[in-house]
């Protein structure tokens, strides 16, 4: 599946937690019903303006911080191939990129162990 479609399931599953139509949706917030018809089939990717994005969680009600927030934010930047800017910036967890890709390219690790090298990077 592609990534876009990634992120379009996640705003479409918002939009109906929200009990609203596309339409609807749409007109509550003065937004293209085609485009984010579009959207949320993965053919448009999602944007990558900061701004456009903050504006789109806010319209879905996600809350500044929260996990839905920063998974919003995540599968918009997967879908474009980027890492989110947060993990960017900080650069011991940029160092240990490099092993957590070779770790995932094997397959071989499990949800506990994704875990403990989660702590690890992290620090904790």
């Amino acid at each position: 599946m592609k990534t876009s479609a990634v992120f379009g399931e996640f705003f479409k599953a918002k939009r109906q937690a929200l009990g609203l139509t596309l339409r609807e949706f749409c007109l509550k917030h003065d937004l293209d019903p085609g485009n984010m018809s579009k959207l949320e089939r993965g053919l448009l990717p999602p944007p990558q303006d900061r701004d456009v994005l903050e504006k789109y969680a806010k319209c879905l009600g996600l809350k500044p911080s929260s996990d839905d927030w920063y998974t919003f934010f995540d599968l918009a930047a997967a879908a474009k191939g980027r890492l989110p800017a947060e993990i960017m910036e900080d650069k011991e967890v940029v160092a240990k990129l490099p092993l957590v890709f070779r770790t995932l390219r094997e397959k071989r690790i499990t949800d506990k162990a994704l875990d403990e090298l989660v702590r690890k990077v992290r620090g904790r």
